[in-house]
């Protein structure tokens, strides 16, 4: 539970090209973004700004990731 809210209630998506479930969900939460693994949805959560989510997604776009998934 975060801030009286349970996380399980968020409004959870993943991206539409995982179609076989091994991916992660982010769903908005209190100003931050919260993201979990799509096949533990009971599990941890991470808790992110959107300033931080916003470094990430430009160092993926630039490949800067690319080597962790081979």
């Amino acid at each position: 539970m975060a801030n009286g809210l349970e996380l399980s209630d968020l409004s959870w998506r993943k991206a539409s090209a995982s179609s076989v479930g091994n991916c992660v969900e982010l769903a908005p939460h209190a100003g931050l973004v919260a993201v979990r693994d799509s096949k533990n949805p009971h599990g941890p959560v991470l808790m992110f700004t959107k300033s931080e989510l916003v470094a990430w997604l430009d160092g993926a776009r630039k490949g800067e990731f690319d080597d962790l998934a081979l």
